[in-house]
C-alpha cells in the first residue's frame, strides 16, 4: 500500500509539472499571437493626389517562372456541335471553341450531353480530357450515365492548362458571316448556362473559381474600339479559308451584359495608377490546379473510368465498347477528323510567382496582368492586330522575349511604392 501511495504521488507530481509546462507554453503561444505594439503593412501603391491604394505587383524578371504556348481551335462557323455515325457508333462533336473553351465549357457540354441522351444510352464515352472533355464527362454523369473518358493525357498536360484562365466567352469563337445570325442564340445559351455553372464553384476550398478587380488603364480617354472593314483588304475567309481582318470576327458579349459586371470609369481620386484614365470591373477567373482537382474528384467519385488511349482515325471510335461518343479533341480534330475548317490561333502566357497580397488584374497598352492563386498571368499582344493576332500560327514554342517586353512596359505602373506604417 505504501508503495502504491508513492507511485500515485509521483504521478500527481508529474501531472502537475506537465500542467505547468503546458500552461507556460500556452501563455507563450498567446503572447506570440498577440499583436505587436507596432505593425508594418505591405507597401502600397498610390499615385500622388489619390486616395485609393493597392499593393504593387512585383514584375521583375526574377519573378517569371514559366512561359506557356497554346493553340486555340477557331472554327469560322463556331464550335462543332454536330454529329456523325461511324459504323454502329454515334459520335457527337464538341470542339472548336477558339479562345472561349473554358468560358463556354458547361453550356457546350449541356448541348452535347443533351444530344447523347436523345438515344437513351446507359453508358457513353468521352474522347479528350481538356476542359471541354472533362466538363462533358461530368455533365453526362450528372445526367445518370456511366462514363469512360479516353485520352492520351490528363487535363494537366492538355492545351487547356496553357490558357489564361478568365471568362472570355466570345474570344475568337466564330466569324460573323460563316456563323450566321442563328449562332448568336446558341452562343448566348452556352454563355448563360456556363456563367451559372461556374458560380456554383465560388467559395469552395482552393478557390477554383473567383472574382477579382480588373483595371483597364490608358493615357488617353478609353473608348470602345471598333474594327470597320478595310476595303483595301480584298481577301476574306470566304475567298481564302482564313479570316483576313478584324471585322470578320463575331462579337456577342452584349447579349449577356445583364449578368456580367461591366467596367465603370474611376474618378481621379479613385484611380491608384499613375495614368490619366482608368476603368474598373469585376472579372471571373479560373484557378487551374484547384479547378482540375475538383472536377477530377467528382468524375472519379461518380465512378468514372479513365483510359489512356491514342486515336488515329474516326474508325477507332467505332471500335470502342460504348456506342455513343462525345468527341472533345479540340485542335487535334483538325487532323483526326480531317476538319480543315479548324484554324490555329497561337497564344502565349507568361507566369509570375503568385502574389496573393496583390490580387487584381491590369490591362495597359498591349499588356495584361491577371493575378490568380496559381500565378500571375502575363500576356503581351499587338493592339493593332487585335483578333488577328496569332491567326493561322500553329507554332507552340514559347518566346520569352515577348513576355520580358511586356514586363518592361508595365514596370512604371508599379513603382515607386508608398510605404504605409501604423
Amino acid at each position: 500500500m505504501a508503495e502504491f501511495r508513492q507511485v500515485e504521488q509521483a504521478g500527481v507530481e508529474r501531472r502537475a509539472m506537465l500542467k505547468g509546462t503546458l500552461g507556460a507554453a500556452a501563455m507563450m503561444g498567446l503572447q506570440a499571437c498577440a499583436p505587436a505594439a507596432r505593425t508594418e503593412r505591405p507597401a502600397t501603391m498610390m499615385a500622388p493626389g489619390r486616395k485609393t491604394a493597392l499593393v504593387p505587383i512585383r514584375i521583375t524578371r526574377d519573378q517569371l517562372i514559366d512561359v506557356k504556348c497554346c493553340i486555340r481551335p477557331l472554327r469560322a462557323a463556331g464550335p462543332n456541335l454536330g454529329s456523325d455515325v461511324v459504323g454502329d457508333t454515334l459520335v457527337i462533336h464538341n470542339y472548336g471553341h477558339g479562345g472561349s473553351g473554358w468560358s463556354l465549357s458547361w453550356g457546350s457540354a449541356d448541348i452535347a450531353v443533351g444530344k447523347a441522351l436523345s438515344v437513351l444510352p446507359r453508358e457513353i464515352a468521352v474522347v479528350g480530357c481538356g476542359i471541354i472533355g472533362l466538363t462533358s464527362a461530368v455533365m453526362a454523369q450528372r445526367a445518370g450515365l456511366k462514363v469512360t473518358l479516353y485520352a492520351r493525357e490528363s487535363i494537366q498536360q492538355t492545351r487547356s492548362f496553357r490558357a489564361s484562365g478568365s471568362f472570355t466567352p466570345d474570344s475568337r469563337v466564330a466569324l460573323t458571316d460563316p456563323a450566321g445570325p442563328a449562332f448568336g442564340d446558341v452562343w448566348e445559351r452556352m454563355a448563360r448556362f456556363s456563367w451559372k455553372a461556374f458560380r456554383t464553384y465560388l467559395g469552395l476550398p482552393g478557390h477554383p473559381v473567383e472574382f477579382n478587380d480588373s483595371y483597364q488603364l490608358s493615357d488617353t480617354p478609353i473608348t470602345r474600339r471598333v474594327w470597320p472593314a478595310d476595303p483595301a483588304i480584298t481577301q476574306s475567309f470566304a475567298t481564302s479559308g482564313r479570316p483576313r481582318q478584324n471585322s470578320e470576327f463575331g462579337h456577342y458579349s452584349d447579349r449577356i451584359r445583364d449578368i456580367v459586371p461591366q467596367a465603370q470609369p474611376l474618378s481621379d481620386e479613385e484611380n491608384p495608377f499613375p495614368v490619366a484614365h482608368a476603368r474598373r470591373s469585376s472579372h471571373m477567373i479560373f484557378n487551374f490546379a484547384s479547378y482540375a482537382h475538383v472536377m477530377l474528384g467528382e468524375f472519379f467519385e461518380r465512378g468514372g473510368q479513365f483510359v489512356m488511349k491514342d486515336f488515329y482515325s474516326p474508325a477507332d471510335y467505332a471500335a470502342l465498347a460504348e456506342k455513343v461518343v462525345i468527341n472533345c479533341t479540340g485542335y487535334a480534330a483538325r487532323d483526326l477528323w480531317q476538319d480543315k475548317t479548324v484554324i490555329p490561333v497561337r497564344g502565349q502566357t507568361g507566369w509570375l510567382v503568385p502574389q496573393p497580397e496583390a490580387f487584381y488584374s491590369v490591362r495597359y497598352r498591349n499588356v495584361s496582368l491577371t493575378s490568380k492563386r496559381d500565378g500571375i498571368v502575363v500576356m503581351n499582344t499587338n493592339p493593332d492586330l487585335g483578333e488577328m493576332l496569332g491567326v493561322g500560327d500553329s507554332m507552340e514554342l514559347p518566346n520569352v522575349a515577348d513576355i520580358e517586353q511586356g514586363l518592361e512596359i508595365l514596370s512604371p505602373l508599379f513603382s515607386p511604392p508608398v510605404v504605409e506604417r501604423s
